[in-house]
């Protein structure tokens, strides 16, 4: 009976979204602010029981839902089942219909109540788009449907889902994909109301950094679950499921300098609407890519083309509507004000460009291969070559303005040009005197590209940690936390070392200096998965340094083979052993990695979340 009641109380909640989409707009009624929260706290109540009622159903290997028996199996791990629960397409959506409740319930007690009548029309945005995903769930994706007879034993649980990375990764991604609604909503709420004031654009800021910061942290964790899990020494790939994320973060960020601006001197009101309403249409359009099967990828959930088609109609609506109503309302009054060329407000100006050329590029390079396929053309790949060559100048170009841009002042002109460049030329000495003693010491190839990011990156990183004009601490970690991981970026990318052998018991190779000493193999029983063991031990002039145990590993019920890397984790470097196949008696092919400064990646990634959730922290003075 409890899935029936799961069902149930998404039918709830589609009753509560349709009058919260509806009351807002309802001038002749005189609406209760307290019946709008009263539904988005029933909308958000229902649906999160729903998707309890799915884990349990999880938890107890329930096999009559069709979904678990898909998805599970009695001798899956217990927190794997849980992270089971949105490992496929009809779970994963609930948990994206989940997550956009709770925002709604959240704005409802949180949110912008400054003027109730905007504050009730996003809510009944929050809610329209809570209908549609509602309706999709209920009538393409129902996680509840039932399976007779009943089956004994479920399918199992994707092998390259069985990880820690399952039950991190997609709830984050989500919260951050998710939270965007509500800045689309209050931007359709201030165009309907006809304006968009400094106070607005403060509130809109807030929720707009705990989402970037949600989606940073779910892209991070997704990229070091790609590193470790899937065995070929990258931590990105350009996956068209991983650009699916890239784009929208690119606008949020330029979002988020938007904002800053609007807040601070009233103005670039049109470039705060018009990203806000992008940032959240690429959102969903993230959503079509991973759950239409338009592409095929280790991360995409569904081929289902019917729900594709909903979701790109989803798309579309919410699109078009958007941009509609921009169109028609945007007649927003902003101060008329000036400033120089070598204003922060103009360098600004130009950083937002860059990003949005940048999440321009991710498109083009994502969607013209499916729109050359979809037109019988043939078929055509577009790869790391066309991203890089065009994602490097972009890159080098934020730095840059970047370092510059934190020394401006608002309003600055001309006039004030001398004093920040010669901190920027300053500290990027400072930083080639680094750059240029690490290479000596470490004995590094040279390469004009590395150093010049490199150079860059240093010379943010210095600016962040010495100059006394930043003193808000979120910007000093988010620009902080960019220029360490381009550091990883580019340490680990440059100056890595790799190779591929094959190795008998107790044979030896030498990479980097490391010896990697390969002692024999043996075999274990998972829980789930049968396992062939290897034991290597690295050694650094003689003195052992670490000790590794890639693993093959197969999968009986989904007849599946999958490779587990050995890593010894460090601050200044990572090894990495992939195990291959067996290819003599006792030989295997092996792949040996050395990453550079590879770790800097995500502690860079970190440092730019704890930034964005510095603002909310318990205690801060609004």
């Amino acid at each position: 009976m409890l899935p029936e009641l799961g069902y149930l109380s998404l039918l709830i909640a589609l009753s509560a979204t349709v009058f919260l989409a509806v009351l807002p707009f309802c001038k002749f009624l005189a609406i209760s602010t307290r019946l709008l929260h009263a539904l988005s706290y029933l909308y958000a109540g229902t649906v999160t029981l729903s998707f309890i009622i799915l884990a349990h159903a999880f938890a107890t290997d329930d096999f009559s839902v069709t979904y678990v028996a898909q998805h599970s199996n009695t001798q899956l791990e217990t927190a794997f089942k849980i992270g089971a629960t949105w490992g496929g397409h009809e779970g994963s959506m609930l948990f994206w219909l989940m997550s956009l409740a709770i925002w709604t319930a959240l704005f409802a007690r949180f949110g912008y109540k400054k003027d109730l009548a905007l504050h009730q029309q996003a809510l009944g945005v929050m809610g329209l788009i809570g209908f549609a995903f509602c309706l999709f769930i209920l009538g393409l994706s129902d996680p509840f449907d039932r399976l007779y007879p009943v089956p004994p034993q479920g399918r199992d649980l994707n092998p390259m889902l069985q990880d820690i990375g399952l039950i991190i990764h997609p709830p984050l991604l989500y919260l951050g994909y998710v939270g965007f609604a509500i800045n689309f909503a209050i931007i359709c709420a201030a165009l309907l109301q006809g304006y968009l004031a400094q106070d607005i654009a403060r509130a809109c800021r807030r929720w707009v950094q705990i989402s970037w910061g949600f989606l940073t942290a779910g892209i991070a964790v997704g990229s070091w679950w790609a590193y470790y899990e899937l065995g070929w020494g990258g931590w990105w790939f350009w996956d068209p499921v991983e650009n699916a994320s890239l784009m929208p973060w690119l606008l949020a960020t330029a979002l988020m300098h938007v904002l800053i601006i609007n807040q601070k001197r009233g103005i670039f009101s049109y470039w705060t609407v018009l990203l806000s309403i992008l940032t959240f249409s690429l959102t969903l359009l993230g959503t079509f890519i991973v759950r239409s099967g338009v592409v095929t990828s280790v991360h995409a959930f569904a081929v289902d083309p019917n729900r594709g088609l909903a979701l790109l109609a989803i798309f579309f609506a919410f699109t078009l509507g958007g941009m509609l109503l921009f169109a028609l309302k945007a007649r927003l009054n902003q101060p008329q004000l000036a400033f120089g060329f070598l204003s922060k407000e103009n360098a600004l100006l130009w950083v937002n460009i860059l990003f949005s050329i940048a999440a321009l590029i991710v498109l083009i390079g994502t969607f013209y291969p499916m729109l050359f396929n979809a037109l019988g053309w043939g078929s055509i790949s577009v790869g790391p070559p066309y991203f890089n060559t065009l994602f490097f100048p972009l890159i080098g170009l934020v730095l840059v303005l970047m370092i510059f841009s934190l020394q401006l002042k608002w309003k600055a002109n001309l006039r004030y040009w001398k004093k920040p460049l010669a901190i920027m030329l300053v500290s990027m000495l400072l930083a080639n005197g680094a750059i240029w003693l690490t290479i000596y010491k470490s004995s590094l190839k040279f390469d004009w590209l590395a150093w010049g990011f490199l150079s860059l990156a240093f010379s943010l990183t210095l600016n962040m940690l010495i100059s006394p004009k930043i003193k808000s601490t979120p910007m000093r970690l988010g620009h902080l936390g960019l220029a360490v991981t381009v550091i990883g970026a580019v340490m680990s990318g440059y100056f890595g070392s790799e190779m591929g052998v094959r190795l008998s018991p107790n044979q030896s190779q030498s990479l980097y200096g490391y010896d990697f000493h390969y002692l024999g193999t043996k075999n274990q029983l998972g829980s789930n998965y049968t396992i062939e063991q290897a034991h290597f031990q690295v050694k650094k002039a003689g003195k052992i340094v670490a000790e590794l145990y890639p693993e093959r590993r197969y999968y009986d019920l989904r007849s599946m083979n999958m490779s587990e890397v050995g890593i010894d984790w460090g601050l200044l470097g990572d090894l990495y052993i992939v195990m291959g196949d067996k290819v003599g008696m006792q030989a295997y092919a092996f792949r040996l990695h050395y990453k550079p400064f590879v770790r800097w990646i995500w502690f860079g990634a970190a440092l730019m979340m704890l930034g964005a959730f510095w603002r909310v922290k318990p205690g801060r003075k609004r």
